[in-house]
């Protein structure tokens, strides 16, 4: 069960184990682009070109979608990045359900790990698989993986690296529940420390503060880059825009006390924050396409920005 390219990932890897795939689960096709035409998940364009029956239910409580799951009498169900389930689909498989989290559970529970776990500065991350129970993101963990997050590493380059990880416990966590000889922990048994949370992100989330830290605000750009993407205005000849910073490096360069004017250099654009300026090597102006720094200024003079600090 599963919608976005990191499920797709870990499907791939489960068909070329020697594990069968009966059916699998995804969102139902939905309108996007300009033309509003419809577009299938990645899971499903996948599922389809290995031709794996599929299931797609708006509500999940639905009858006629639970006795189609029920026909497949499967041992096992895998979830990854879908929607949260009711008990009397998890409940289903005889051996239940077992669910891919970006994260090392009990950390970081919630719909948006892998930024978070940037944004807030963390060092590593990884993968855990578990069983789903009535309570989000809390159920017995099975195995773990973990990963380093190097210090310029972006949510983007995070998610691929995970859904490779992810992909492959998947396929150990098979394996090793192929035996009722398996151990499961309780991740109360892991609650000897301040645990961090994962929210959804809104937009007022991706603000840039710039009376922050170079590092904090460095940690929110990499954090929600690709998307959503860190945003925050600028003034220009008089009036107000909005710019999304996706990539940014630390400097040890000092700005002037309450300085808010940007300064372009031959390795990007440095913004004054609290202590540092941070260099910006790639942004988009709202109205515009994504560019990296010298095709901004090919067309913009610096002299012409300032930060607006709200």
């Amino acid at each position: 069960m599963g919608t976005p390219e990191f499920a797709k990932g870990v499907l791939s890897c489960i068909i070329k184990s020697d594990h069968d795939v009966l059916a699998v689960v995804t969102a139902p096709d939905r309108p996007a682009g300009r033309g509003q035409k419809l577009k299938q998940s990645a899971v499903k364009t996948y599922s389809e070109s290995v031709g794996i029956p599929i299931l797609q239910a708006e509500k999940l409580r639905d009858e006629s979608f639970i006795k189609a799951l029920k026909k497949y009498n499967a041992d096992l169900f895998v979830v990854v990045a879908f929607r949260m389930l009711p008990e009397m689909v998890w409940s289903i498989p005889k051996k239940g359900t077992i669910n891919l989290h970006a994260s090392l559970l009990p950390n970081y529970r919630g719909a948006a790990p892998i930024n978070w776990a940037i944004m807030n500065g963390e060092k590593t991350s990884g993968v855990t698989t578990f069983f789903i129970n009535e309570k989000i993101d809390k159920g017995d963990i099975i195995k773990y993986r973990t990963v380093d997050i190097s210090e310029n590493m972006n949510a983007g380059q995070l998610h691929d690296l995970l859904m490779v990880d992810g992909a492959e416990l998947v396929v150990e966590t098979l394996n090793y529940l192929k035996s009722d000889d398996f151990k499961r922990e309780k991740q109360t048994d892991k609650q000897n420390q301040t645990l961090q949370h994962a929210p959804k992100i809104f937009k007022e989330d991706c603000r840039i503060e710039w009376d922050l830290t170079a590092q904090v605000i460095h940690n929110k750009i990499r954090g929600l880059s690709p998307y959503p993407g860190a945003w925050c205005k600028l003034k220009s000849k008089g009036a107000t825009l909005q710019f999304k910073l996706f990539s940014s490096f630390l400097t040890d360069i000092i700005p002037a006390p309450g300085n808010t004017n940007l300064r372009a250099t031959e390795n990007g654009i440095l913004f004054p924050c609290k202590d540092l300026f941070i260099l910006i090597d790639e942004l988009q102006m709202e109205g515009k396409r994504r560019m990296n720094f010298k095709e901004f200024l090919a067309g913009n003079k610096i002299e012409d920005f300032a930060l607006i600090q709200e």
